[in-house]
């Protein structure tokens, strides 16, 4: 069967940076189902994209379906046929729409009766009959959250639409897609090309428009793009900084990147340098270049989409764009240093934070006494947590954070050490929102971690206690990510805190303002569920979570412990059988709760395998005991598992429910220790047999 490659490519106006790669993969996986809807084959589908176009590439893409036999039923034959063995209206405008005579059915015996069947072959179809029914689905899916027309059309895109290519080798297929028709025309550059190009052949796709300045390829462009960056900075004896979802976002800005070295004057460099950065990086997509201490340097790098005749004049455009953003930041800095932190506290009183929990002076007060009562559990200073828990949202009304918000925290760090405030308070107005998002550092002294929780489990505990969960993906307060970064700072630092404590606390100095009268349970349930997610993420599988969320620990740290100690248990050699154990156990016990006692008599049991039991767990509950009052739960489990053959053998020769109601309940008071043995790090019986 004859196979090409197939091209697809949309020509478009620039694209929206931050959602090309997004629209390009989906496009690409849009019509891979389609391709296997129709059943047309193919080796592997893969997406291009720049700033101007959506491409897809199919390779080695089947020409025609193949031909496939239909199974077409028709009425049963008690129906189809009178009395006399005459056909009957139903089966002739069967046979009929079928194109076909009664005497060529077939008959089709079920359970259910006989029936009468034809067995037709479908033809498959052609690409060129396919293509734009099949580009049309995978357009009509992508994800356009705001479409656009243009001109004096009733289509909708992202952006306009100027060409649409559609090439089966060097065929042209023809397709009417979003307002264009299929032809082999290409836009180049923007600047460098010479305006539009014909292509020949769908496989010199990406050579053609490289003669027009463009790198289609967007893991390719990104590549150039990071060793370009590598390159200038090593030129100077600089590093730059090349975070990924910047590289990604100037990658969707530019066809034919040229990085460009620039500078600014060395007296912007008293700013704190955090701030600089994200005038840098968020304002104007440039890459902030350090010395080898880690320090900014008065250099960064952009990428340029041209390759300009005169380079001088684009890099002294861009110095002349930063200048005035980085004058901004200076003045804001200057101006905020002459009023303290402390001396802003009372603004934060003009500022909501929710209505009915009032404002953001209201939501420091709360920081600083929930702040100072986790300090005190670590034993750390109270009153620099509560100092700290005072200050942390001051810088929320500095000119600084205002113009730019992002750097919220940072500024609060370096405003304080100015005011001369403890390190440690210092250092705790910026690792208050840490851990910012998935994988980010946490707090690295205990008075950052108190003020942490105490900011985080404040607006749990406030949203949640008025009745505002989070539903679906709509989460205005980023409770989720509160959840997470509580359940992070604390299981990962290894605090010896207690969930259960830390809500009714933070329930308590919001008394007045809380409706919802479960708050503090439904608050731990939803740390809980978190805790769950957390640990699939880290490949912990769901059977091992279920069975620690059984004894519902409420110490991140020591649910941390379980998990990892189940897990290690699952992959022992009686692990398996253990686990069956002590569902069977469970089931026994559950039955007979009536006759269950939590005590039982070595003396009073008889059988060898019971009394093997008994003496092995007696034993074993001996090596146990240290091992569960330092919550080493791997070594408890460890030991327990040396007990399989012992209940292996129980089962297999002893009769639990005896006739003699004191031996049978002996016999399950044996039981109930065994069980609760194992209850003291999780419920086994859950684990997936």
């Amino acid at each position: 069967m004859q196979s090409e490659n197939l091209l697809i490519e949309i020509g478009t106006e620039e694209l929206p940076p931050k959602s090309l790669a997004a629209l390009a993969t989906a496009l690409a996986d849009n019509l891979q189902a389609e391709l296997d809807a129709a059943g047309l084959s193919y080796s592997q589908v893969n997406w291009l994209a720049s700033p101007r176009r959506l491409a897809v590439k199919v390779s080695q893409l089947a020409w025609q379906q193949a031909d496939k036999t239909i199974e077409k039923r028709g009425p049963a034959v008690s129906a189809a046929f009178d009395a006399e063995g005459n056909p009957t209206k139903a089966a002739l405008g069967w046979a009929k729409g079928n194109g076909i005579e009664i005497s060529q059915a077939e008959r089709l015996s079920t359970d259910k009766g006989e029936w009468l069947v034809y067995q037709a072959l479908q033809q498959g179809q052609p690409l060129d009959q396919l293509i734009e029914g099949m580009l049309s689905i995978a357009v009509a899916k992508l994800p356009v959250p705001k479409p656009m027309r243009w001109g004096n059309n009733k289509t909708q895109f992202i952006r306009p639409v100027h060409t649409l290519t559609v090439m089966y080798g060097e065929r042209v297929l023809p397709a009417s897609v979003l307002g264009r028709t299929s032809a082999n025309v290409l836009n180049g550059h923007r600047f460098h090309s010479q305006g539009q190009v014909t292509l020949n052949h769908a496989d010199q796709y990406e050579a053609v428009l490289e003669q027009q300045y463009v790198v289609v390829d967007f893991a390719e462009r990104k590549d150039i793009i990071r060793a370009q960056i590598d390159a200038k900075a090593k030129e100077i004896g600089a590093v730059a900084e090349i975070q990924e979802d910047l590289l990604n976002e100037v990658t969707a800005l530019v066809e034919w990147p040229v990085a460009m070295l620039a500078e600014f004057e060395e007296s912007f460099l008293a700013v704190p340098q955090e701030a600089l950065i994200y005038t840098m990086k968020g304002d104007q997509k440039y890459f902030p270049l350090f010395d080898n201490q880690g320090r900014l340097i008065n250099k960064f790098i952009f990428i340029s989409n041209i390759e300009s005749k005169d380079p001088i004049q684009v890099i002294s455009g861009n110095e002349k764009v930063i200048r005035p953003r980085l004058a901004d930041a200076q003045f804001f800095f200057n101006t905020d240093k002459k009023q303290s932190l402390e001396s802003r506290i009372a603004t934060l009183g003009t500022v909501v934070f929710q209505q009915k929990l009032g404002t953001l002076k209201d939501k420091s007060e709360r920081i600083a006494e929930l702040a100072g009562f986790i300090a005190e559990q670590l034993g750390a200073d109270v009153q620099q947590a509560k100092r700290a828990g005072l200050l942390s949202k001051t810088d929320l009304m500095t000119n600084m954070v205002m113009e730019f918000p992002d750097v919220q925290g940072v500024m609060g760090m370096h405003y304080a050490y100015h005011d001369g405030e403890p390190e440690n308070v210092a250092n705790a107005l910026n690792e208050q929102y840490m851990p910012r998002f998935a994988g980010d550092a946490l707090p690295q002294n205990p008075i950052s971690c108190a003020v942490a929780l105490a900011d985080k489990l404040d607006t749990l505990v406030g949203i949640m206690g008025i009745g505002m969960l989070p539903k679906g993906d709509k989460d205005p307060f980023a409770l989720r990510r509160a959840a997470i970064g509580t359940l992070r700072v604390i299981a990962e630092s290894k605090l010896p805190l207690d969930l259960q404590v830390l809500i009714a606390k933070a329930a308590s100095l919001l008394t007045d303002k809380l409706s919802n009268q479960t708050v503090e349970q439904d608050v731990l349930e939803f740390l809980l569920g978190r805790l769950r997610a957390l640990y699939q993420e880290q490949g912990i599988t769901v059977d091992v979570i279920q069975a620690v969320l059984a004894r519902k620990p409420t110490q991140p740290t020591d649910f941390a412990a379980r998990i990892f100690a189940v897990s290690h248990f699952k992959s022992l050699a009686g692990a398996e059988a253990l686990a069956a154990a002590n569902k069977r156990v469970s089931n026994i016990l559950s039955k007979n709760a009536s006759d269950v006692s939590e005590g039982w008599q070595l003396s009073l049991l008889q059988e060898d395998a019971e009394i093997a039991l008994g003496e092995a767990l007696q034993a074993v509950k001996g090596r146990t005991a240290p091992a569960v009052a330092s919550n080493d739960y791997q070594q408890v489990l460890t030991e327990l598992a040396t007990l399989r053959e012992e209940v292996d053998a129980f089962f297999d020769q002893v009769m639990v429910m005896a006739d003699d109601a004191e031996l049978r309940k002996n016999r399950l008071g044996l039981l109930n220790d065994l069980q609760q043995q194992f209850l003291q790090v999780a419920d086994i019986a859950l684990l997936n047999q």
